[in-house]
């Protein structure tokens, strides 16, 4: 059933998966490491969230938080977990490879819906998928690319653990309810970020290198507070708020704009090659995510 709540959950998610999607258009002027700037996000996020709590006069419900405690802050850690295994699938193995694997995530999650939560499959949901899947093979120019190398396989495997986790932050926020959007991101930013931290100390040595960056350290502080504020805080309010009201299904496909949008930007802004075969790609992740959302027709 479509309902004005429904509409704007859909529209909230799409929202955020465009946010998503324009990430590394700004990432390209932030000489950090990867794993440094998403403990950076993390704890921008938090922060503003607060402060805009503040603004508005709300208070994070700490009732509701410590009834949920377990499920929230088990979520925090797993996004913070996923990120890490992320940025080690991008060590080991082609960002095409990692990228695939990493977008194995919507389909673990409507394989599993059925049993979890009582989602229907219908046969044109499955195509959806099924199509989804293949265009995200063109796009990741994986069949181009290839396989090279034996380390490549311990880069797959982790890019594969990402996207389990990238599925449990899905599922498990679908089992939390009655929290506000904001006191969820709140929680599961700062607990990724907590998570991050200790990782980044211990794989990362950290060098500015301000070379070519027109506005030197002030348009490194000012890309970092962009992405922590809107790319975060903004981001992941939208998506996390958006789940309560929208199958886990519907989360899933949805997730495929997010790389969609990356690659046309990077193609529009950044001069990134795109060829006939990730246009073939891109066309047929929207198609499906577009499709699988029209309404179901009454057979009764």
């Amino acid at each position: 059933m479509h309902t004005k709540e429904t509409g704007r959950a859909r529209a909230a998610l799409i929202a955020s998966m465009v946010i998503f999607g324009t990430i590394g258009v700004f990432r390209r002027y932030i000489p950090l490491p990867s794993s440094l700037i998403a403990a950076m996000r993390g704890l921008i996020g938090m922060l503003f969230l607060l402060g805009l709590m503040a603004a508005k006069r709300q208070r994070p419900s700490l009732a509701d938080i410590r009834r949920q405690a377990p499920t929230l802050f088990l979520s925090g850690a797993v996004l913070g977990f996923n990120w890490i295994l992320l940025f080690e699938a991008y060590r080991y193995t082609s960002v095409a490879a990692a990228t695939l694997c990493y977008y194995m995530a919507p389909m673990i999650v409507i394989l599993v819906s059925p049993a979890l939560f009582g989602e229907r499959m219908t046969a044109r949901r499955g195509i959806c998928v099924a199509a989804a899947l293949a265009g995200m093979v063109l796009v990741s120019g994986v069949l181009r690319v290839g396989v090279t190398g034996a380390g490549e396989m311990r880069g797959i495997l982790f890019g594969l653990g990402a996207a389990v986790l990238y599925a449990g932050v899905i599922l498990l926020n679908k089992r939390l309810t009655g929290l506000t959007a904001y006191d969820r991101t709140v929680v599961q930013l700062g607990t990724a970020a907590v998570v991050l931290l200790p990782y980044t100390m211990l794989t990362e040595t950290i060098a500015l290198d301000l070379t070519g960056i027109s506005g030197g350290m002030a348009m490194v502080l000012a890309m970092l507070l962009l992405v922590g504020v809107v790319h975060t805080g903004v981001a992941y309010a939208l998506y996390f708020g958006s789940m309560k009201d929208l199958p886990a299904q519907t989360v899933a496909l949805m997730s495929y704009i997010d790389p969609i949008v990356a690659i046309l930007l990077g193609a529009l802004l950044l001069g990134e090659s795109m060829g006939a075969m990730e246009a073939v790609g891109a066309v047929l992740v929207l198609g499906a995510a577009l499709v699988s959302e029209l309404p179901e027709r009454d057979r009764t």
